[in-house]
């Protein structure tokens, strides 16, 4: 939607802005009806904001960045609503709207109402691109311990390792447990990092439910992890691309850990991908 009103404000441009009544002996073939290109005002503020919003917009959702400490996508939306808002009041005030008027209202309503609803709708959160699938465990040299070489630390859910006292087969919920690890052998920070989130599990709110197992996540776009207090104010930011692991459920969200150990809600959990 966003690309194609972005389409149609780009072709409005070169039509004719207004329109004039030939009924009265007036010769219609004399007269030059200015396009956006004649008119630096309007092709600014109506065509070129909307489709810079558009650019925002689709950007900021292929690639999460921040401006002020705002992102692409806010910047792109508020666009969006300055050339609907310009486009609106300037068809009231002339006497005559052409082609490239009409289509301009029509292009910035459209435009405007999808990026504004994009992040209130959920079938419209889904990322452009998929969140990235979890790496596959990778057998260690002979001779090496599980993780030593390979980059596997925490926030890794391929590490290969197993809690203290576990049976085969029972781990944490993250993608590539096995069994070959054992307690307190070196190389393997994931294994103490799991066990202190099992412990610290029912710290910091309301006890945990009985069927919940902690699990890998991984979230498509950034978001907001909020402070177990309740405080309004996000206290971290899940990146997507890194796997942060899951050890509560909270109403219907969820206590994350993320990688220097702080614990927050992750109130908004449409779209994560499990490991």
């Amino acid at each position: 939607m966003v690309i194609g009103a972005a389409v149609v404000l780009f072709i409005a441009s070169f039509l004719s802005l207004f329109s004039y009544d030939c009924s009265g002996g007036i010769d219609c073939s004399r007269l030059n009806s200015p396009n956006a290109w004649d008119s630096l005002g309007l092709l600014m503020s109506i065509f070129l904001a909307g489709i810079i919003g558009a650019a925002l917009v689709i950007v900021g959702r292929l690639a999460p960045r921040k401006i002020v400490g705002l992102d692409l996508g806010q910047f792109g939306t508020a666009f969006t609503v300055f050339a609907l808002w310009t486009a609106f009041w300037t068809i009231i005030d002339v006497s005559g709207a052409g082609a490239g008027m009409i289509l301009g209202l029509l292009g910035t309503l459209v435009l405007a109402a999808a990026t504004v609803a994009g992040p209130l709708v959920p079938a419209l959160k889904a990322p452009l691109v998929g969140a990235p699938k979890p790496p596959q465990a990778v057998q260690p040299p002979y001779g090496g311990q599980p993780g030593q070489g390979q980059g596997q630390g925490y926030g890794y859910p391929g590490a290969q390792q197993q809690p203290y006292g576990g049976q085969p087969s029972q781990g944490y919920g993250y993608p590539g447990a096995q069994t070959g690890g054992q307690p307190g052998q070196p190389g393997q920070p994931d294994q103490a990092q799991a066990a202190q989130a099992q412990q610290a599990a029912p710290q910091g709110g309301a006890a945990p439910a009985g069927d919940f197992t902690p699990f890998w996540f991984a979230v498509p776009v950034a978001r907001p992890l909020y402070g177990e207090d309740g405080a309004p104010n996000p206290i971290a930011e899940l990146a997507p691309g890194t796997w942060y692991l899951a050890v509560e459920q909270r109403g219907q969200g969820l206590i994350a850990q993320t990688q220097d150990g702080r614990r927050g809600v992750l109130q908004d959990t449409t779209g994560i991908q499990r490991g």
